[in-house]
C-alpha cells in the first residue's frame, strides 16, 4: 500500500523555525507530484506548496505562504520536507503531505482532489 508518514511538527513559539518531513513508502510506479496542505482549526484546508519530482520544480501559494515556507524532496530518502522560518500564531494547523501517482505533471497543484493519497498530518502550534 502506498502510504504517507509525516513528522516534524510541534509546539513553537512565534519567530521559531520547523522543518516537516514527509516519508513515502509503497510506490513501485512514480510519484509525479506532492504537496503539503495545512489546515487551521474551523478552516478548510489549504494548500502551501507542491513538488514534481520529475522536473523538480516547486511551486508556492501566495496567500499561505508570504516566502517563509522551503519545499524540497530527498529522492534516496523518499522523503519530502517543508521548512517553515518565521512561524507565526496563524501558522497553527494541521499540517498533511500529499501524493499523486496517476498524473505525469503537478498540474492542478493546488486542488486537494487531484492527490490520490495523503497521510495523517503532523500538527503545529505556534504560542505568541
Amino acid at each position: 500500500a502506498q502510504v504517507l508518514a509525516e513528522s516534524g511538527g510541534g509546539s513553537v513559539q512565534a519567530g521559531g523555525s520547523l522543518t516537516l518531513s514527509c516519508a513515502t513508502s509503497g510506490y513501485t510506479a512514480g510519484i509525479y507530484c506532492m504537496a503539503w496542505f495545512r489546515q487551521p482549526p474551523g478552516k478548510e484546508r489549504e494548500v502551501v506548496a507542491a513538488f514534481e519530482p520529475g522536473d523538480e520544480n516547486t511551486y508556492y501559494s501566495d496567500s499561505a505562504v508570504k516566502g517563509r515556507f522551503t519545499i524540497s524532496h530527498d529522492s534516496a530518502l523518499n522523503t519530502l520536507f517543508l521548512r517553515i522560518d518565521s512561524l507565526r500564531p496563524e501558522d497553527t494547523a494541521m499540517y498533511y503531505c500529499a501524493a499523486d501517482s496517476r498524473y505525469t505533471t503537478c498540474g492542478n497543484w493546488w486542488r486537494p482532489g487531484r492527490y490520490n493519497t495523503w497521510g495523517q498530518g503532523t500538527q503545529v502550534t505556534v504560542s505568541a
